[in-house]
């Protein structure tokens, strides 16, 4: 078994991007610039949040922070997009989901421009991407492509299970990896809480992307020797072991099904800094858009 280390991926390509801004500055071109807005205090969503922030310092980005009161309404919200789509200096703009109930995510989405939507989510980038023009990708499933790439995976001719089929993770994790290119060529199957088979269809897997939302859902039995696994899973539960009461698992019981895999991804540790990594990609991209 193979470790896919997000770890050391991400550091690599950070290290990749970090060279690319250092050039631009060097040349006289715009720095990047992502601006992100958190609503509400959500403790997992500062989290996240907080190291998109710190990412961009790092890399010489450079951030906004916008904060508002769950409270904040509609309008208030619409507007500052406007602003942050007609400020030059503003590459990226993200709005960290998920939003409180009163706000409608799709007008928040659609609001955004399509050349500063480096999260990927606007139905324009979604189209392009559907019909393989170059977009923006969304950042978890980029991040996946990203991993598979850095570690050489041939995935020609594989039968990949994708478990959910949102359309932030599953269904463009599907598309990807169905197109001509590598990684992909595969025959997939895109699952979901409808699914009659879920368990017989995961045990022909080659690959499974686990993106469904439920703590140590993909088991043993369900994985057959030699798979790859990427658990995108991030959920909290107790643990009287720890000094917090608990602790981080995905959606896969990884210490039992990693000793039947050929890859697999660690939660946490895995995906979640490759869709980092990716979001930074995508805003470096978005700067050279201006």
């Amino acid at each position: 078994m193979q470790l896919l280390d997000g770890k050391e991926v991400s550091a690599a390509y950070k290290e990749q991007i970090k060279l690319e801004v250092d050039k631009r500055k060097a040349e006289g071109k715009t720095t990047p610039h992502l601006a992100a807005i958190l609503i509400g205090d959500n403790p997992a969503s500062k989290a996240y949040v907080g190291n998109k922030v710190k990412t961009c310092a790092q890399l010489g980005f450079e951030s906004t922070l916008v904060e508002y009161d769950t409270n904040v309404s509609e309008e208030d919200l619409l507007k500052k997009i406007a602003e942050l789509n007609k400020q030059e200096d503003v590459n990226g703009i993200l709005v960290q989901l998920p939003l409180p109930k009163h706000i409608d995510e799709n007008k928040v989405i659609e609001a955004i421009h399509p050349l500063k939507d480096v999260d990927g989510f606007h139905p324009s980038n979604l189209g392009k991407m559907m019909i393989g023009q170059e977009t923006f990708i969304p950042a978890t499933p980029y991040g996946i492509i990203l991993m598979l790439q850095h570690y050489g995976i041939e995935t020609s001719g594989m039968h990949c299970v994708v478990i959910g089929r949102s359309n932030i993770v599953g269904t463009p994790m599907s598309v990807l990896l169905s197109r001509n290119s590598n990684p992909g060529n595969c025959t997939v199957t895109l699952t979901h809480s409808r699914t009659k088979n879920l368990k017989e269809l995961c045990a022909t897997a080659d690959i499974i992307i686990a993106a469904i939302g439920k703590p140590k859902f993909v088991t043993e039995d369900m994985v057959k020797d030699g798979a790859i696994i990427v658990d995108v899973g991030i959920n909290r539960i107790p643990d009287a072991t720890r000094k917090s009461g608990s602790r981080l698992v995905g959606d896969v019981d990884f210490e039992n099904v990693k000793e039947k895999c050929d890859y697999i991804t660690p939660v946490p540790g895995g995906v979640g800094l490759m869709t980092i990594c990716a979001l930074m990609k995508n805003t470096l991209r978005a700067a050279d858009l201006v």
